[in-house]
């Protein structure tokens, strides 16, 4: 008897919604807030020579392979075999290691500004938050207790759509009842000097935001028609997230000025002053419990699925099998022991910072620098992979052809280019860095440290095999 599995479809507006719950963070608003009016021709250009090219590239890609290793390490042994794919995975999961601190420094300081209000202004008190906070979630996550995907969904609903909106809302209120803005609208200020340094910085914390446009591109096999639903929803949703990331950021910019923006705390600094303003003051302990909410759905997955994504390189035989051990419930224990531990190093080295605006930033650049990094190897794996197998259907193909496949690589290659440079460079006027040079020297040492490991790894295989 034949059995046929049925592929549940989903429509436009899931897609959109998928793609958009991926990338869109409220979290990401205060740093992009930073740099007012220019922050809307950065957006665009992003836009163009980064988050369009990541989604298209990554839905064509996604069609091939149904049955094997799937996402960028599927794409990337392919291209270039076993041990590159590996590299790749170690790319992903170190740089949600150093993810990790910015995301709990935000949920911590977010906790403080509901029950301890001085807190926020407190190293000491902020850093024992995050570790407690990550610790306990990595011991729920050795159980195999991880929250499901739907309570995932409803926390970043919650916590990001809520929020953001709320947030907007009140800022075209604001506009409309005629309080003067921070920041100017005036079209010499809206495009920024090329040739200045700091006007391109903007540019590290804007392709942040923009980071995971890959993971939703694997939906591309449930989509009715995907040759013209996927380029649909991928324009729906560059509008949709344009449009939150830029009236959001544009709301935070136009009521703080620049050196007051806390790139923790902007989102409930501007909400705040909102809220004072319309006398809905009892409203903000349930706006920032929302917020709190939301950053912790947001992140429940994220401590188990990369750490097994690990396992997965050290069943390859890439890394030591001493991290492929897993426990009853099929939990990479070791790793995620390891990974707690390294989190805890990282978030120490918080105390390092002048300030914890350097350190936000620090984190979320270097973070950025990684991704980045796994971004290029996608990009020279997609040309590889169109030459060498371009044999092999697709159930959606880049329009344009090879034409329009080829340009949107290398417009992706080159945005990762211009990140991977940007990133060394902090802005010092709004962080207040008394050492600028030693920002770099820690940047480049941050960045060797974490790439090391894999490097020294690959070597060691070539050698010895």
């Amino acid at each position: 008897m034949n059995k046929t599995t049925q592929i549940q479809t989903i429509s436009t507006l899931s897609l959109v919604l998928l793609i958009t719950g991926a990338i869109d963070s409220i979290r990401n608003l205060p740093a992009t807030a930073w740099f007012g009016s220019q922050l809307i021709f950065f957006f665009i250009l992003s836009a163009i020579i980064f988050l369009i090219p990541v989604g298209l590239v990554s839905a064509e890609l996604s069609t091939l392979w149904a049955d094997e290793e799937p996402g960028i390490y599927g794409w990337v042994k392919k291209a270039f075999g076993r041990s590159m794919a590996c590299i790749t995975i170690w790319l992903q999961w170190v740089n949600t290691l150093v993810w990790y601190p910015t995301i709990l420094l935000f949920i911590s300081s977010t906790l403080a500004y509901l029950i301890y209000p001085e807190g926020t202004q407190s190293k000491v008190f902020t850093i024992s938050c995050t570790i407690i906070i990550f610790w306990g979630q990595t011991l729920i996550a050795l159980r195999g207790l991880h929250a499901s995907a739907r309570f995932a969904s409803f926390c970043a609903i919650v916590g990001m759509i809520m929020p953001m909106a709320l947030i907007i809302c009140l800022g075209m209120l604001w506009v409309a009842l005629g309080h003067p803005s921070v920041i100017s609208y005036h079209w010499s200020d809206l495009i920024p000097h090329i040739g200045e340094q700091d006007s391109w910085i903007s540019l590290t914390a804007i392709m942040t935001s923009f980071l995971g446009m890959e993971l939703a591109a694997v939906h591309v096999r449930q989509i009715k028609n995907p040759q013209k639903t996927f380029p649909k929803a991928i324009f729906y949703s560059v509008i949709l997230i344009l449009l939150t990331m830029i009236l959001g950021s544009l709301s935070i910019a136009m009521v703080l000025p620049k050196q007051e923006i806390n790139l923790v705390l902007g989102v409930l600094q501007t909400g705040t002053s909102f809220l004072k303003y319309h006398h809905l003051e009892f409203f903000m302990p349930v706006f920032i419990a929302l917020i709190f909410i939301g950053s912790v759905g947001s992140m429940v997955n994220w401590i188990l699925a990369p750490a097994q994504g690990l396992t997965f390189s050290a069943q390859d035989e890439f890394l030591p099998k001493w991290f492929a051990k897993t426990s009853e419930n099929n939990i990479p224990k070791r790793i995620l022991i390891l990974q707690g531990v390294v989190v805890t190093g990282l978030c120490l080295s918080f105390l390092l910072m002048p300030n914890i605006n350097a350190m936000y930033w620090f984190f979320t650049a270097l973070s950025t620098e990684l991704y980045m990094c796994m971004y290029v190897l996608m990009f020279i794996a997609a040309i590889v992979i169109k030459v060498r197998y371009a044999h092999i259907p697709r159930l959606f193909e880049i329009p344009g052809k090879k034409i329009g496949y080829y340009l949107n690589c290398i417009l992706g290659l080159i945005g990762c280019a211009i990140t991977l440079y940007i990133g060394f460079f902090p802005p010092q006027e709004a962080l207040s860095l008394p050492h600028p040079e030693l920002y770099k020297l820690y940047f480049g040492a941050g960045l060797v440290i974490m790439l090391l490991p894999a490097l020294l790894r690959l070597a060691y295989k070539k050698i010895f095999g």
